[in-house]
C-alpha cells in the first residue's frame, strides 16, 4: 500500500461509523470481530443515529411512505440500508412493515400511488431490497418476488413505464430490481435458483450497454449516469452499477472496462473521489459536501477497484 493509499484509508477511518466499518470489511479485509463494534455504532452515533432520530411517532419518516423526496420512509430506509444499519434494528423494521402493509397491491407488487391501477416496478424493487435487508419474514415478500420476475421485459431488464407502452428496459428500474432480488437471495438462499435466470438476463442487458451507454449509438445514454454522487436515490449511475457487481462478486466482463476507466479518470491527485451534485429535494442533512472529496464515493470506488483487480486478474 502506498503512502497516498494509507492516507486515504486513514481519512476514511476518521469518518462516520458507517464509513469506518465498511472500510474495515471491504478495504482492509478485517474479521467481523474487528468491525462489529463500529457497525453497532451506526444506530447510536453519526448519520445513522441522526436518521433514526427523525422517525415520526407513527413510524414513518417525513410524514409519508414515498414522498416527500428525499425524507420519506422509503428513501430514509434506503439510505439506512446503504449505511448497513444492523438489519435487526427495530425502528427500521417498523418502517418496513408500514411500507408492506400500506403498499402491497393486489397484483403482488408495491403501489403507493392512488392514481395507479398497477404496482410500480421501480418502487417494488426498492421496497423488496428493504424488506429483504431488514429481514422481513412476511409471506407477502415471496409474492413480491414473483410479481417482479413477471415484469421482466424481453430485452432482459425492467421498466416502470412498461404499462404505458415502453418496450426497452430502463437502467434505473433494472438496477433497482437486481438489488432487490439479490437482497432476497441473501434472506432466502434456497430461493436463489428461482431468480438466477432472470438475474443473468438483466446482467447481460447492462453489459450490452457497457453499464452507461446506448446500445444503438455507443454514446453515453444520459450524462447524469456518468456522474458519481451519494445517495443515489432511485437514480442509476455507473458507480452504483459497478458497486452492485462488486457486491455480488460478478465475473469481470470486459464490457465493464469503459466504466472502470471512467471511474479511474475521476480519481483526484490525492487518491480520492469528489461528491457530485446531489438530486434536488428535501434532506435531513448532507453527508458529503458537493465538489469536495467524498468518503462515500471514495469508499465505493476503492472497493470496486479491488474487486475488479481480483476478478480480472489485473
Amino acid at each position: 500500500m502506498t503512502t497516498m493509499d494509507e492516507m486515504t484509508i486513514a481519512w476514511l477511518l476518521a469518518g462516520d461509523p458507517a464509513i469506518r466499518w465498511q472500510t474495515r470489511r471491504d478495504l482492509l479485509d478485517e474479521s467481523p470481530a474487528r468491525w462489529e463494534a463500529d457497525r453497532a455504532q451506526v444506530a447510536l452515533t453519526g448519520w445513522g443515529a441522526q436518521l433514526l432520530a427523525c422517525q415520526d411517532p407513527t413510524g414513518t419518516w417525513g410524514g409519508g411512505l414515498y414522498s416527500p423526496k428525499w425524507i420519506s420512509t422509503t428513501y430514509t430506509l434506503l439510505t439506512l440500508r446503504h449505511l448497513d444499519l444492523p438489519p435487526d434494528n427495530a425502528q427500521a423494521q417498523a418502517g418496513c412493515a408500514l411500507l408492506l402493509n400500506k403498499g402491497f397491491y393486489h397484483d403482488g407488487g408495491i403501489n403507493f400511488f392512488k392514481s395507479y391501477k398497477y404496482s410500480e416496478t421501480c418502487v417494488t424493487g426498492m421496497v423488496l431490497a428493504l424488506l429483504s435487508y431488514f429481514r422481513s419474514q412476511d409471506d407477502r415478500v415471496p409474492q413480491i418476488v414473483t410479481h417482479l420476475l413477471g415484469q421482466q421485459m424481453d430485452d432482459g431488464g425492467w421498466n416502470c413505464e412498461r404499462p404505458h407502452g415502453a418496450t426497452h428496459s430502463s437502467f434505473h428500474t433494472t438496477l433497482s430490481a437486481l438489488e432487490g432480488l439479490h437482497e432476497y437471495t441473501l434472506l432466502a438462499p434456497s430461493e436463489a435458483d428461482k431468480v438466477q435466470a432472470a438475474v443473468d438476463r438483466a446482467h447481460e442487458f447492462l453489459w450490452q450497454h457497457r453499464l452507461y451507454r446506448s446500445h444503438r449509438t455507443g454514446k453515453v445514454a444520459d450524462p447524469a449516469m456518468a456522474r458519481i454522487y451519494f445517495p443515489p436515490r432511485w437514480r442509476y449511475d455507473f458507480l452504483r452499477a459497478l458497486d452492485y457487481f462488486q457486491w455480488i462478486n460478478a465475473p469481470a466482463d470486459e464490457r465493464m472496462t469503459d466504466a472502470i476507466e471512467l471511474l479511474l479518470s475521476k480519481r483526484t491527485a490525492d487518491g480520492r473521489w469528489k461528491q457530485g451534485q446531489n438530486w434536488a429535494g428535501r434532506v435531513f442533512f448532507e453527508m458529503d459536501a458537493v465538489g469536495q472529496p467524498g468518503r462515500w464515493n471514495t469508499l465505493r470506488a476503492l472497493r470496486v477497484l479491488r474487486w475488479w483487480q481480483r476478478a480480472s486478474g489485473g
